[in-house]
């Protein structure tokens, strides 16, 4: 019997890559002992496999369906974005690594039901509306189906596949035919792969597409990515900001020559620059022009150029290969220079750049949103980013990190960039970093976070009556609040008197508290437990204030439960959790007895999504 994991570890091993061969193997193995062996063949089980961008997620991908073929596993869909060469190029590689597979592509249904799965079978298939509805239609028409558990694995899942019409109480036609295949089958595996999982992980238990479980696999030794490019509460070495800068098209095109000069003298083949300045098809001709002005410019002034070169030359550090002397590297961007060897490219909806344009020689690519998902650019090292938008996403600016990668020298790398657009993707990084300390720690509900003003994902795909939204800064308290005993919160807050101003205290003291209180959908205490959970992933012993009094004479639904002083006392603390605990004398609409009211304040300048099932609460 063939072992169709170890067939596929020898594969890459006989390239030379033994460490992602193991880490290839850990996924695999993790994911097949949790996930998949325990798989019942009644269910439609789904889940998430979470990995930073472009730190080897088809590798593992691929790891996960062989696993799943030694466990007995033989029909397999693998979806792709909607994008022909994509698909191609993703067929091709499933053809060459997964060797005693029966690979078929999306024109190949003869040979799938021909096979009949006496091999296991491994379907490329294009989120394509057309495509998906013909294939339901084999899936549901072929007798050896009915017996068969459906292996699904949906890269880029985040892209098309959920319901973006959801708050129109319709389904987009990719969803309505993803739903078919997966639910028609009489069993199935759904599982979801992306480096950007804001919107999956914000999708409803009721949805259907929320994940059961989470998986996340590190990158391996030598990937840059968000803790290299975008460090807690500093900026990177490798940061030029454009404010800063005179002429940045000029800056941008001496890096690239003196990076590909140093590239090509040290026997390398591929040096690329990215310029990603905007969604308009316009500005990227703008910019074309801009950085052929510059080549010429440097052309007719060779020493202008030798002079500036060696300056630029000063602050490479190579990290992977020898560093080349100034001549040697002289010589080679001069060569590039004179001869017109370094290729512009536009890529865009208007202009189709195939990989192999980029893949050899000394490139600058301008473009806007083909530069995000599927698209790699070897040996990368020098990136202007400009592009801004009144509403951002999370996860659409995170998928134009096209920087992040494996085979980047972090002594040669250059990012030129605003402040302001730095300081996004520092937050962005943050809240990845939140993200998957919490997946690491087991948390089964992740919280996220973002600035104001930054959406996690677009908003189409969120149901607006489950996705519930806390600011932080705002101060929350029931309306209708109940202690299940007011004992024992008499007892956990005794130690805390009226009288100080406010106590340093664990944040999991506030959980304890929190035990004791009930509300109604207004004030819904589990989101708020979500979010300390979320910090104390960060940091196990993360504090918060803590704010107590006793006998507060507080009428019942006056929209001020604070008094003014304990507002302003509140509002100080800008970067803490703030719980205000005030015990009422219940004489003013509270029955007749004393009740513990909470008031929570969430740090400032964020929101906190989570998702609740029911309606969400309005802001007191």
């Amino acid at each position: 019997m063939m072992r169709y994991l170890k067939s596929y570890l020898d594969t890459i091993k006989s390239r030379g890559n033994v460490s992602l061969a193991d880490s290839i193997e850990k996924t695999a193995n993790d994911v097949g002992s949790k996930y998949i062996a325990p798989f019942s063949y009644c269910s439609h089980d789904i889940g998430l496999l979470f990995g930073n961008v472009q730190s080897g997620k088809t590798g593992q991908m691929f790891g996960i369906m062989c696993k799943a073929a030694d466990l007995g596993f033989s029909a397999f869909v693998l979806l792709t974005t909607d994008n022909i060469v994509l698909q191609q190029q993703t067929l091709e590689r499933v053809q060459a690594d997964l060797t005693g597979f029966c690979v078929c592509g999306e024109n190949d249904s003869g040979l799938f039901i021909e096979n009949r799965l006496m091999k296991p079978a491994v379907i490329v298939l294009k989120k394509n509306a057309r495509i998906l509805r013909l294939w339901a239609n084999v899936f549901a028409s072929t007798g050896f189906m009915k017996g068969n558990p459906l292996f699904i694995v949906d890269d880029e899942a985040d892209a098309a596949s959920l319901n973006d019409l959801v708050n129109r109480g319709r389904k987009s036609s990719v969803n309505k035919y993803l739903d078919s295949i997966k639910n028609d089958a009489s069993s199935s595996m759904y599982l979801q792969v992306t480096g950007t999982p804001q919107a999956v992980l914000l999708q409803t238990a009721a949805s259907g597409w929320h994940p059961a479980f989470t998986y996340y696999f590190a990158p391996g030794v030598g990937y840059l990515g968000g803790d290299f490019f975008f460090p807690k509460d500093k900026k990177a070495d490798c940061i030029s900001w454009l404010e800063d800068i005179k002429e940045p098209e000029k800056q941008v095109v001496i890096h690239h020559l003196a990076v590909s000069g140093q590239i090509f003298a040290a026997g390398g083949k591929t040096s690329n620059c990215l310029i990603h300045p905007s969604v308009r098809q316009s500005a990227h001709r703008r910019f074309e022009g801009s950085i052929k002005k510059v080549l010429d410019e440097y052309k007719s002034d060779l020493s202008a150029f030798k002079a500036d070169l060696q300056n630029e030359y000063q602050t490479l550090n190579p990290q992977k290969q020898v560093k080349a002397s100034f001549a040697e590297v002289y010589a080679k961007a001069e060569q590039l220079l004179i001869n017109n060897e370094v290729k512009i490219l536009i890529m865009n909806g208007r202009n189709n750049v195939s990989s192999d344009e980029y893949s050899t020689g000394s490139n600058i690519v301008i473009g806007g949103n083909t530069l995000g998902r599927g698209v790699t650019f070897p040996s990368l090292h020098t990136i202007y980013y400009t592009r801004t938008s009144k509403k951002p996403q999370a996860d659409t600016m995170w998928q134009h990190s096209r920087m992040f990668g494996y085979d980047r020298d972090p002594g040669m790398m250059r990012v030129f960039i605003d402040e302001p657009l730095y300081k996004l993707f520092s937050d962005i990084n943050a809240t990845n970093n939140a993200m998957t300390a919490q997946i690491e720690n087991g948390t089964d509900k992740i919280q996220m976070f973002y600035p104001k003003g930054l959406n996690p994902t677009r908003l189409t795909v969120l149901d607006n009556k489950k996705v519930f939204m806390l600011s932080g800064g705002t101060n929350y308290y029931p309306f209708n609040p109940e202690n299940s005993t007011i004992d024992d919160i008499d007892k956990l807050l005794a130690p805390f008197s009226e009288n100080t101003t406010s106590y340093q205290v664990h944040l999991n003291l506030m959980k304890e508290i929190f035990s004791h209180i009930t509300s109604d959908e207004d004030f819904n205490i589990q989101s708020f437990l979500s979010v300390i959970d979320m910090l104390l992933s960060q940091n196990p012993g993360a504090q918060g204030q803590l704010i107590v009094r006793r006998g507060r004479d507080v009428a019942k639904g006056t929209g001020a439960l604070l008094s003014p002083n304990d507002w302003d006392l509140g509002k100080a603390f800008n970067n803490e959790i703030v719980l205000t605990m005030y015990k009422v004398t219940g004489r003013k609409g509270w029955n007749n007895r004393e009740i513990w009211v909470p008031n929570i304040k969430l740090p400032d300048n964020a929101v906190y999504y989570d998702v609740v099932e029911a309606d969400n609460s309005e802001e007191q």
